[in-house]
């Protein structure tokens, strides 16, 4: 090494792989420095590549320690452990579980290296002659161990430097010669770097195994929490819809009683009368029956003959002869009463079915013709005459009087309810995202439209293609839709009653809901159509059991 004004600084001796100083460094043909056990370590994952400038070995190098760079290192950390201040023993003591310097009497010092030839382990002062001396340099330094004994040969005391793969064993030279003539022998530190990039794979593999086994724990904690989330959902629902149910009962029970019990009352009403006009009756008769028995054992002749006419004439009474109570029938009134409980659970569980795919539905104002008036919160939609100035993107109704919902599906089940109470003119149903919106457009599904409509004539129509006149039996207030995507499904609802259902539809686009206000004809149709929030209730129940809080579709 020559001599030079400056002493070489730290990072000239620093290996770029584990940015430490370097341990037995090797230096590859393209001229970088490395540690060795860091560039085997390394070409184990990125063979025959430099890591430095990604240089490619058509082979693997077979690298050696550069012993000059190797002396260079030696006394740089000679120099600076000479430099340090205030390094006393005490603070470089080996400490539980190091390896002690063999050398050192009194404080034992942490060992730097083990010298299989020595077999003896070393500490940075101690090490110094195996560095600098010529005859010693030859000896296999290896990281500090305790036990060396245990590293040498049993038979003839020398190292350990060979294996032999024939017998799967660590032998010394002597070994080699006597015991393992004609067996497959190699260098120790070859097997072992060749055993231990086996190993490294092999730790890969595990490694790999582990990450698997752990995104499979994961998996099944999620399918644990998506199963118990459902579990909740299914609970809830259940309590909402036994609750109902029971109320339903009950209010059923008590309206089959008060019926029963009407009826009862009114077959004793018509008893009690019955008996009063015949109690009034007795009366009477039993009056004229006294004057009769007085009048035939105490009366001189001149009164009875006085009186006969007025007392042989009977009191005026009725006939009571056909007089009945005819029990009224109570046979079928429990059979009756069930049948409705029947129907109402029937509802209640299609009201439920619907329920729980209640969406959000907002209307999309990109889409809406220019004579529509949508709310803030766009939850409403109304026709002007007056024309706003918007621009003509692709996505609006250019002439037809309709807007979208921002929501789209493509999967799933999903319901909305809209209030149309007011209105004498509206259209209603969902539509496929890429229908033509420019122009006059065919309300059918052959063009991508499922609706119900009531027209100026105050018809209520579905728009098949041709249009179904509907004969319903009131006319509703809201109305619902729903769709089941995978079974080609669109029903319209009003309140639980079924109005109309498309069935077999072929469903290949996304779908969103359909809204149209129609012209408000100068005012008579100038209400607005309202998306509402959907309410679980049962039929002829006075409240609604419980408020959709907007859950979104199963997708």
């Amino acid at each position: 090494m020559s001599a030079g004004n400056s002493r070489p600084s730290k990072d000239q001796f620093l290996c770029s792989i584990c940015l430490d100083v370097f341990t037995d460094p090797v230096t590859t043909s393209c001229g970088h420095n490395f540690c060795k056990n860091c560039i085997n370590e390394h070409w184990d994952v990125n063979p025959r590549r430099c890591p430095m400038c990604k240089k490619g070995f058509k082979t693997k190098p077979q690298l050696q320690v550069n012993t000059l760079l190797s002396e260079m290192v030696a006394q740089f950390r000679h120099g600076a452990q000479q430099k340090a201040s205030g390094s006393s023993s005490e603070h470089q003591a080996a400490k539980p579980g190091e390896v002690p310097c063999d050398i050192c009497t009194g404080t034992k010092l942490k060992a730097l290296k083990s010298c299989l030839v020595c077999v003896t382990s070393y500490c940075e002062t101690h090490l110094e002659p195996h560095l600098t001396a010529l005859s010693l340099k030859r000896h296999q330094l290896m990281e500090p161990v305790e036990n060396l004994e245990e590293l040498l040969c049993k038979k003839h005391d020398k190292p350990l430097e060979l294996f032999c793969r024939t017998d799967q064993t660590c032998v010394c030279s002597i070994c080699s010669i006597l015991g393992h003539k004609s067996h497959e022998l190699v260098p120790l530190m070859e097997e072992y770097e060749g055993k231990k990039a086996e190993l490294g794979k092999t730790e890969a593999g595990i490694q790999q195994m582990i990450q698997k086994r752990r995104l499979k724990v994961q998996e099944l904690k999620e399918s644990v929490k998506m199963s118990k989330d459902a579990a909740d959902t299914e609970k809830e629902d259940g309590i909402q819809v036994f609750t109902a149910l029971m109320e339903s009962i009950q209010r059923g029970l008590g309206e089959l009683m008060e019926e029963i019990e009407a009826k009862q009352r009114t077959t004793a009403k018509q008893a009690e009368d019955f008996i009063s006009d015949l109690e009034e009756e007795i009366s009477e008769l039993m009056k004229r029956s006294s004057e009769m028995k007085q009048l035939l054992s105490s009366a001189p002749h001149l009164h009875l003959l006085q009186r006969f006419l007025s007392l042989k004439a009977a009191p005026p009474t009725k006939d009571w002869t056909e007089v009945r109570i005819h029990p009224p029938s109570y046979e079928g009134m429990v059979a009756k009463a069930v049948a409705q409980l029947e129907k109402e659970m029937k509802t209640l569980f299609e009201s439920n079915r619907r329920w729980k795919y209640a969406v959000d539905v907002t209307l999309d104002p990109d889409t809406a013709n220019p004579h529509l008036v949508l709310s803030d919160d766009g939850k409403q939609v109304k026709h002007q005459d007056g024309k706003k100035k918007l621009p003509d993107n692709p996505e609006r109704f250019s002439q037809c009087p309709s807007v979208l919902g921002k929501q789209s599906f493509s999967s799933g089940r999903f319901y909305f309810e809209v209030q149309v109470q007011g209105k004498t003119d509206w259209t209603l149903g969902v539509a496929r995202e890429s229908v033509n919106r420019k122009g006059m457009i065919t309300l059918s599904p052959q063009f991508g439209f499922w609706t119900l409509c009531l027209t100026e004539e105050n018809l209520y129509k579905v728009n098949a293609g041709p249009s179904v006149r509907l004969h319903l039996q009131s006319h509703p207030k809201k109305v619902g839709v729903f769709v089941d995507y995978e079974r080609g499904l669109v029903s319209f609802y009003n309140a639980e009653t079924l109005i109309y259902s498309f069935t077999g539809c072929c469903f290949t686009d996304k779908l969103r809901p359909y809204f149209s206000p129609h012209p408000n004809y100068f005012g008579i149709n100038s209400a607005p159509l309202i998306i509402c929030p959907v309410h679980f209730c049962l039929m002829n129940s006075p409240e609604p059991v419980k408020e959709n809080c907007i859950k979104p579709p199963t997708l």
